[in-house]
Order: C-alpha cells, then structure tokens, then sequence
C-alpha cells in the first residue's frame, strides 16, 4: 500500500511539474470551483438599447433569427454601426431597415479625397445624402493613432478627431440631429511593455499598440483629440465607445463628461476589463447613470446577451466566459440598481434618439 502511495504521489507531482512547465498561457483556461452563485439572465430586467452593434447578420435567414434573439432578450432596438457610405451604406439599409423600430442604422463618413481641396463639401454633402436614405447616426468612427479608419469605401491616415477639416462635418451632424459614435485609443493595457508584468498580456498582445512608430499618436493624445472635438461641437452628440477606452483608470472618464455635457459613453465589449473590480465600477456606473449607454458589439449569440446582463444586474462573483473574453481575469457582477440600470439599458439612450 505505501509502495501504491508513493507511486500516485509522484505521478500527480510529475503532472503538476509538466503543467507547471509545459502549459502556455494562451492555453491556460481555468475554471471556477467557488461553490458561489450562478445567474442565468436570460432576458434583461428592463428593455434595453443596444448602442453598439455592426451588421454581423449576411443574409435575410440570419438578420430574421438575429431579430428573434434580440425581441427574446429584450432588446427594444440595435443601434447598427455600418462605418459606410455610398452604396455600402444602401445595400445594408436596404436589408437592415425592414424591421422598423427595431433597427436603427447609421453611416459613416467618406473620406475619399481628404487630403484634396473641397473634400469637407463633399464629404458634407455625402453625409446629407445617407441622412435623406434613412441614416440616423454616424459611426463608428474610429482611431487607434495613425488617424480615422474603419470607414468603408476609404479610410484617413493622418486625419484625427479635432483636424479643422473635420468640424464642419461633426457641426452638421449636430445640425440633422445625427449622433456620433467614436472609438478612439485602446484598452491601456496595449500600450504597456508585452512581458510578464502585464496582466492583461493575451489580449494586449494580439492588439498591441506601438507609440514608437512614427506618427503613432499616444492614449492620452488621442483622447485629447476626442475632447478637443466634442468641446469645438457642442451642438452634436457624441458617444466615446468602450468607454472610451479608459477601463484602466475610470476616473478619466468621468473628468471628460464633467466637461461635456454633449458626451456619453458606451460600455460595450469592456465588460471584461471592468469585471475584474466590481466595486470601483459599480460606484462609477452608480455616480455617471446620467451618461452610460448599453453596447455589445460582441456578435449575435443569446449567450452573449445573457452574459452582459448577468454582469450588470447580477451580484455573481468569480466567473469566466472565454467565449467572449480572453483576458485571464475572473468576472463579478456588478448588481446595479434598477434606477441606473433603466437609465444604462434604455433611458439615456431615449434621451440621445430623441431628435
């Protein structure tokens, strides 16, 4: 018997040293053994506005399950951010419009020629003509340091959210009451050294920013950028996507909308950087309810859907969902109060549509 002890003893050590040894972190997948609750949230509290959403469904089959997953969650409308123009922008009204309310779609700017004389009138004058198709809002427009890209037909290196080129076009968006949606910076962790001191490094590293490289701007310029328009525009709306990317240090956050009262923020897909710290999150989404909008922009699953809702109404504690998130931080929920939840999940999000 002590021969078999011994034996069992040294296999489990031999394993643990080969896990300990041999497994890579990309491949590290722990799970919970917290004897702690598990919520199942499948349809949300209250309805909800779905800020940030991309025209992820291909086909009418798709876009009509989409739509039943959406009306199953109480999801009372999506917001579809197209980044396009032109006939980009028309094909996806086309399919996307046809479901009345519970769609809304927006276009993004065309930034063909910006570098040419009289491309603001043009771009101007596009923008007019997505707005009398049926466009709401714009967006997404996004910069990650080298200048507005995702935009469909083109995109605008060098070109930033506070170049005079550009107001004339945001001041008209104020002008046909048409929200901006605007992603500037990354997650802080992107920018930090890629070694063993990062804890967010999985992630970081498949979307790791270079501030080295030449013309890169750095995170606290670029949301310098993003103030300087929505100070230079206090006729338009704007909404910093992911929260504007400040999920590291909230408080930064809460330094630009106690500046501008014309800018709100989208907590889409950062649900897993804030997770991590329930409590400071919860206090900051409890203090700025006024100025949060609901956001996805994680797909068309139910699960997604439920995950977010578990997060913001649930006190569920230590939990992972790697199908959405590959940082190697547990989640928490963060049990917000029905009074922010109805103004994160739909009100200010009325108020914001209410043109």
């Amino acid at each position: 018997m002590k021969k078999l002890f011994f034996l069992l003893v040294t296999l489990s050590l031999t394993n643990y040293v080969q896990a300990q040894e041999n497994l890579l972190l990309k491949d590290y997948r722990p799970e919970s053994i917290y004897n702690t609750p598990k919520t199942t949230v499948q349809r949300a509290k209250y309805p909800v506005i779905d800020f940030h959403s991309h025209p992820y469904a291909k086909s009418e089959k798709e876009l009509d399950e989409w739509v039943a997953t959406m009306k199953k969650h109480n999801i009372e409308k999506s917001i579809i951010l197209t980044y396009s123009t032109g006939k980009r922008f028309d094909s996806i009204y086309d399919m996307y419009s046809k479901y009345g309310d519970q769609i809304e779609v927006w276009c993004g700017f065309d930034y063909t020629g910006y570098n040419e004389k009289g491309w603001t009138k043009r771009a101007i004058k596009e923008l007019e003509r997505c707005f009398a198709k049926g466009a709401r809002g714009v967006g997404e427009l996004g910069d990650k340091g080298l200048g507005l890209f995702y935009s469909k037909p083109s995109e605008a290196p060098g070109l930033h959210m506070d170049d005079p080129r550009l107001q004339p076009i945001l001041k008209r968006c104020g002008e046909l009451g048409m929200p901006i949606s605007v992603h500037v910076a990354d997650p802080y962790w992107m920018y930090l050294p890629m070694n063993e001191k990062n804890d967010g490094l999985m992630n970081a590293y498949t979307w790791k920013v270079d501030t080295s490289k030449e013309g890169v701007l750095s995170h606290e310029k670029l949301l310098s950028t993003l103030s300087n328009a929505v100070k230079n525009n206090k006729g338009t709306t704007f909404i910093a996507c992911h929260l504007a990317n400040t999920s590291h240090d909230l408080d930064i956050l809460a330094e630009l909308l106690n500046q501008h009262p014309n800018l709100y923020a989208d907590i889409s897909a950062r649900y897993s950087e804030v997770a991590p710290v329930p409590r400071r999150t919860k206090a900051f989404f409890e203090k700025h309810k006024d100025r949060l909008v609901y956001g996805t922009d994680m797909g068309m699953d139910a699960s997604m859907y439920e995950t977010t809702f578990r997060i913001l109404e649930s006190a569920d504690e230590h939990f992972y969902a790697w199908e959405l998130f590959s940082y190697h931080w547990p989640l928490n929920g963060l049990d917000l109060s029905d009074e922010t939840l109805k103004k994160i999940y739909s009100e200010n999000g009325r108020k914001i549509l209410n043109r």
